[in-house]
């Protein structure tokens, strides 16, 4: 459904001989999904239920976010805003989820939320609502593909910082750090596209491995906090008056580790059986990855012994001050970083992945500037290669912005849960219309039956929440540093005072 001349329009299908595109993977519901759609087949459907899998659940990279996005839930309230956020954030993202994954069920394709407000939406209007869709989803995915190898070259830095005391920490430094590791994401999603669902089903082995790698010698070792510290003491350091407000605002912290798992929903043109296989990805992993997460949740707040050492520590993350302080050995938090690091520069391999889809999609359908040049397709590879070296040129140019000024670079990337959250909350809310007046809907094989409209509604409150909450300074006073750039935490400019009664 392409744009043209202001009208929303539909494509005629077009057959593709075999020669041109290989056809692996394909189903009778695939082809009818597709041809329902008005769109051409023009990728290798490579992916099925396990390998789709391991992308989502690694890319949403749950329990390794938990050690690098927490500071500022533990400046807003501590460890019972990132223990009771978290558990907040789990039943939100799982609504969501499951809210999406009714919709891609109706129409996989990579196009995804801008398409379903194309299909629910008044006439009048969804022209409109699926292009603002389309721009808040493409930019909220660059933004995440630029956080995740920020966050992998700046946990290197941090390991710098640590083994080597007189290290001169250098902005420029961390960006050809990101350039690095951009490279890698680029060419497994291009040179090894072919192989990216065996990558992605090995780096599931080591997202599994690398937990319980951290989490044994973390609980094993580390001091530990008391019950009541963990679960009960609300520590408001950042200056708010009102300890529920703080509570709302350190939710960030627990936002971040679901992020991205709308990622299947672009890569359904690639999966076979996409209009159950997607939809059960997403849920599944929301399970898999909240349980996993939330493990690291509690061993972190019971482990992280002096939170205001942590929270200033000279590495830029807590969690290093953390592991160092269990451990007791450069060389061991060394290792147990280099975990993280090399986990969330895999993920990294989904962000630019969905986010090139997403790209040439929007393309296909005319809403990008240059969309014929974009929504190109490389027969020999099948891949969108066009897409891919824009997102990953846009990803490099943000990453420019960090050698003048972080906090310039943090404003953007802090598009991530704006612009995501944004094209979640519209199609929901167009859903939810329909339903309540009882609108003739087309269900995909996957639905939530009478449930949904509560589940839509739960997703839409959450959502509201969550995107309002977002651009709330984490502490006063407000400061260019201090503004809520949600990336890299707050700067601690108080001391935090937490009794021995309370450690344990």
């Amino acid at each position: 459904m392409p744009f043209k001349d202001g009208e929303f329009v539909e494509e005629t299908t077009v057959a593709i001989e075999r020669s041109d595109f290989d056809k692996t993977g394909f189903t009778r519901r695939d082809e009818a999904d597709m041809a329902e759609q008005g769109k051409r087949q023009q990728f290798n459907r490579n992916f099925g239920f396990m390998s789709m899998l391991g992308f989502t659940t690694t890319m949403m990279c749950t329990w390794e976010a938990v050690f690098f996005s927490n500071s500022t839930a533990m400046v807003n309230g501590g460890a019972v805003t990132l223990v009771y956020g978290f558990i907040f954030c789990f039943f939100g993202s799982l609504a969501t989820a499951a809210s999406l994954a009714e919709m891609v069920s109706m129409a996989p394709t990579s196009g995804g939320q801008y398409h379903w407000v194309a299909m629910l939406a008044p006439p009048k209007s969804k022209v409109f609502l699926s292009w603002f869709t389309g721009w808040v989803a493409t930019l909220g995915w660059m933004a995440n593909t630029a956080a995740g190898v920020f966050f992998g070259a700046t946990m290197i830095q941090g390991l710098l910082v640590l083994n080597y005391p007189s290290y001169d920490y250098q902005r420029w430094q961390g960006t050809l750090l990101l350039y690095a590791a951009l490279l890698v994401v680029f060419l497994v999603n291009t040179i090894g596209a072919k192989l990216l669902p065996k990558i992605e089903g090995f780096i599931l082995i080591i997202h599994t491995l690398g937990f319980f790698a951290i989490l044994i010698p973390l609980v094993y070792l580390a001091p530990h906090g008391s019950p009541s510290f963990v679960f009960g003491t609300f520590i408001n350091a950042a200056g708010w008056n009102s300890n529920g407000l703080a509570w709302f605002v350190g939710l960030i912290s627990t936002n971040l580790p679901f992020i991205g798992y709308d990622g299947p929903c672009h890569m359904a043109e690639e999966v076979q059986n996409a209009s159950t296989i997607v939809p059960w990805c997403m849920i599944s992993t929301i399970l898999l990855n909240g349980t996993l997460g939330f493990a690291i949740v509690l061993a972190f707040c019971f482990c992280i012994g002096d939170l205001n050492n942590a929270l200033t520590s000279p590495t830029g993350y807590d969690f290093i001050e953390v592991f160092n302080n269990a451990t007791n050995s450069n060389a061991a938090t060394s290792v147990m970083t280099s975990v993280l690091i090399t986990l969330v520069i895999c993920a990294s391999f989904g962000f630019l992945a969905s986010s090139s889809r997403q790209t040439w999609a929007f393309a296909r359908d005319r809403g990008l500037p240059y969309s014929d040049y974009l929504a190109y397709v490389n027969k020999r590879m099948a891949i969108p290669l066009r897409s891919i070296v824009f997102c990953a040129s846009v990803t490099a140019l943000i990453g420019l912005i960090n050698v003048g000024s972080t906090v310039a670079f943090n404003a953007i990337v802090s598009l991530t849960i704006a612009g995501l959250f944004t094209s979640y909350m519209i199609p929901i809310i167009l859903l939810i219309i329909k339903r309540f007046k009882g609108d003739y809907i087309r269900w995909g094989p996957w639905r939530l039956g009478l449930a949904g409209l509560y589940i839509n509604i739960i997703s839409v409150c959450f959502l509201t929440i969550s995107i309002v909450f977002s651009f709330v300074p984490p502490e006063l006073p407000v400061t260019a540093v201090t503004m809520n750039w949600i990336y890299h935490g707050p700067v601690v400019e108080r001391p935090i005072i937490v009794t021995d009664e309370h450690r344990g």
